[in-house]
This record gives C-alpha cells, sequence and structure tokens, in this order.
C-alpha cells in the first residue's frame, strides 16, 4: 500500500472518522460476545466440541502472538507517515492482524456448530479486515494473513484435537 493509496482508501471517512471507529469497536464487540454464548451453549449442551472450540482459539492464538512479536513488522502509520483514522499508539507487530486472525479462527468454530452462522460471522471478519486497512492499521498482507492463518488453525485445530 502507499501513502496515496490509503489517502483514496481513508478519503470517504476523513470527515467522520468516529464511524470508522465506532465500526471497528461494535463489530468487534459482537464477535467477542458471540464466542462466550457459544462456549455457554456449547457447555450446557454438555457438547464433545467444547474443550476443542476453547482450545483451538486459545493456543492458536498465543502462538500468532508470539509470533508477532518476534516478527515485529511495522504498520502503516510507521511506514508512510500517515494519520490512521483508528489510533493507536502500538509499533510494530502488524503482520498478521490479530483482530482478523480471532474473528476467523472463531468463525472456524461457529462453522463447525453451525454453518450459517459461521456465513455470519465471516461476513463480520471480512468487514473488520476491511476496516483495519481504512483505519491505518495494518496492510492488507497482514488482514489476508490473520484471515487464513485464523481458518486454517481453527480447522486444523478442530480436526486435530481429540
Amino acid at each position: 500500500m502507499t501513502k496515496e493509496l490509503y489517502a483514496a482508501l481513508s478519503a470517504p471517512f476523513r470527515a467522520h472518522p468516529e464511524v470508522v471507529r465506532l465500526a471497528d469497536k461494535a463489530l468487534t464487540l459482537l464477535v467477542y460476545l458471540a464466542y462466550p454464548a457459544l462456549l455457554l451453549c456449547l457447555l450446557l449442551a454438555r457438547s464433545p466440541l467444547l474443550l476443542r472450540a476453547v482450545l483451538t482459539p486459545g493456543v492458536s492464538f498465543v502462538i500468532v502472538s508470539l509470533f508477532r512479536r518476534v516478527y515485529n513488522a511495522p504498520r502503516p502509520y510507521e511506514v508512510l507517515d500517515i494519520a490512521p483514522l483508528i489510533h493507536k499508539d502500538t509499533h510494530g507487530k502488524s503482520f498478521p492482524s490479530r483482530h482478523v486472525f480471532s474473528v476467523f479462527v472463531i468463525t472456524a468454530v461457529f462453522f463447525r456448530v453451525s454453518p450459517p452462522l459461521g456465513a455470519l460471522l465471516a461476513a463480520v471478519g471480512v468487514l473488520i479486515a476491511l476496516i483495519r486497512v481504512i483505519g491505518g492499521v495494518h496492510f492488507f498482507m497482514d488482514v489476508l494473513a490473520g484471515a487464513l492463518i485464523g481458518l486454517l488453525s481453527g480447522a486444523a485445530g478442530l480436526w486435530l484435537i481429540p
């Protein structure tokens, strides 16, 4: 992404940056409320899937967080000298996007339980990915990698954990 491309992507939102910030927070909150609700449903149903539904995102999140710390890729606002719409004080740790990763690993769990809800959550994940790029806190590759790693680790964890 170039400074010019970011300017073009963010231009429609520059007059009201609070819309981007509110959408980012609201959609993220939706996912982080849906996931415990799903776990509670699995617990109440005494589902054998519960342990996998907890361990898969948990273990994957730790691994991705450690990778990000070591790889430490810079964020768009550091590289391009832009004013992001989503304010962050973080330096580095941009690749992969942990927000997008989290949504998609949780989406994999939802797909296992309810494909329609999984599809809905995947759509929310795509919106969050777009918002994180438009907001200037991630590059396209950060969110794409986050989505792919989330889905793959979710599928692998749900398959591998007994």
